[in-house]
């Protein structure tokens, strides 16, 4: 089974918690601070694997989820930092947020890697929080969480060039016979079920990458048949191979063909129409092939047209075809996927800026309670440990600091009104 889109779950490690301890050795009678740091948690990092063509591993495993940090010790011990957990993937997966459709990554070459969900900083232990007012601190932080998200992945398959037409115009053969690709070849529309690949190369021993797309029918980019589910892998080609039936056996004008596959690639993805086309004329060893193809470019009109006459069966001009091929591909730039900053082509994963989030959001449940919700200060609270009072003054004065008393103000809230945030209530105190 070809899988080209599947959505999963990851979530990076926890990190771990900061520890609150104090030097305890014979004849110190009020040793200082000792309490370790917690450690990192792990990320979860996606690396492409070449040998891999689908993403069908992903239908049985969805969820990933990373180990978190250790905790810190006694006598300034530093929590152990978990390790990374890598997951392979196929060459030509994108990485989208399935909540706002955001790309997270393009992974196209072997070994490429993209951190997708990172793991959580340790917490400090009460060895940071020592200051000459307050030598002794009962004071730690919890691990950060983990980012968690539902991810998609799609599959774009990395071919240089691939033949596209209606079902039953001779694809599957044409690759067959140029590539050791082995394809399902059958005298009936939708013989072919998922894309083929197959390595072609030519007699002066140039090379390329050539795919054989399921048939496209008019209305594809609408979901009609089966090529609209493999539309998406002609995206990454850099030349459109477009093969038409020139024999006339399916009752169908190849005129009328070529303009309604052209228009189906243009529904699909207006980008698609910048591409080099080469029109190939198959199965011109039938009777009346030659005087349809005839009648084609006088319809066409293009002189400028690349038409190549073949027949797959014979294999009569697929030498010719396979160079002008080669010789288009080599002049011919890669088609960028996304539209991207300059400094961030080489280096970067990511391809859209993220608006900076506000530190907080104030909201009204139905019995009148006043909810804050937001990254920033759902962070701080998770990491903070409410067992040692220094902590819980500690996270008064971050949310002060923040503007959050200020703001309650502002939207109404008195003495005694109930403050909720996450699955925790507070009592407001002006």
């Amino acid at each position: 089974m070809f899988v080209d889109h599947v959505k999963i779950y990851v979530k990076g490690g926890d990190g771990g918690d900061g520890m609150v301890a104090f030097r305890r050795e014979k004849y110190i009678a009020y040793g200082g601070p000792a309490g370790g740091d917690g450690g990192k948690g792990a990320d979860v990092v996606f690396i492409v694997d070449e040998g891999l063509r689908t993403l069908m591993d992903f239908r049985y495993q969805r969820h990933f989820k990373a180990p978190r940090g250790e905790h810190g010790g006694s006598k300034n011990m530093h929590g152990k930092n978990a390790v990374d957990v890598v997951v392979k993937v196929p060459p030509g997966t994108i990485v989208t947020d399935a909540e706002d459709g955001r790309i997270i990554a393009d992974l196209v070459e072997h070994g490429q890697k993209a951190v997708i969900a990172k793991g959580g900083r340790g917490g400090r232990g009460n060895s940071r929080f020592a200051t000459p007012q307050n030598p002794a601190p009962e004071l730690s932080e919890k691990g950060e969480p983990g980012v968690d998200r539902e991810i998609n992945l799609e599959l774009k398959v990395l071919a240089d060039a691939g033949l596209v037409g209606f079902p039953s115009v001779g694809k599957s053969t044409l690759l067959s016979v140029v590539s050791s690709a082995k394809p399902k070849i059958a005298d009936y529309h939708f013989t072919t079920l998922v894309p083929n690949l197959g390595m072609v190369e030519t007699d002066d021993h140039r090379g390329f990458v050539l795919a054989d797309l399921p048939g496209l029918i008019e209305g594809a980019h609408e979901g009609v048949g089966l090529g609209h589910q493999f539309l998406r892998h002609i995206e990454r080609t850099r030349v459109i191979i477009h093969v038409i039936d020139m024999s006339g056996l399916e009752g169908r004008d190849p005129y009328e063909d070529f303009l309604t596959i052209n228009e189906e690639l243009e529904q699909y993805n207006l980008r698609l129409t910048e591409r080099p086309q080469i029109i190939v004329a198959n199965k011109m060893d039938m009777p009346e092939a030659e005087e349809k193809l005839k009648i084609f470019k006088e319809k066409l009109n293009d002189d400028n047209a690349l038409i190549f006459p073949v027949s797959a069966l014979t294999r009569k001009g697929l030498d010719e075809l396979l160079h002008a091929v080669m010789d288009l591909l080599e002049i011919t730039a890669e088609f960028p996927m996304h539209e991207i900053e300059e400094e961030d082509k080489e280096t970067s994963v990511l391809y859209k800026h993220e608006a900076e989030a506000p530190d907080f959001e104030i909201s009204r449940d139905d019995d009148g309670a006043f909810v804050l919700k937001g990254y920033t200060i759902e962070r701080l609270f998770v990491m903070t440990d409410f067992n040692f009072d220094q902590s819980v003054r500690k996270f008064s004065r971050q949310l002060r600091g923040m503007g959050v008393d200020d703001a309650l103000r502002e939207r109404g809230a008195k003495d005694g009104d109930t403050v909720r945030l996450l699955d925790f209530e507070f009592e407001f105190m002006d």
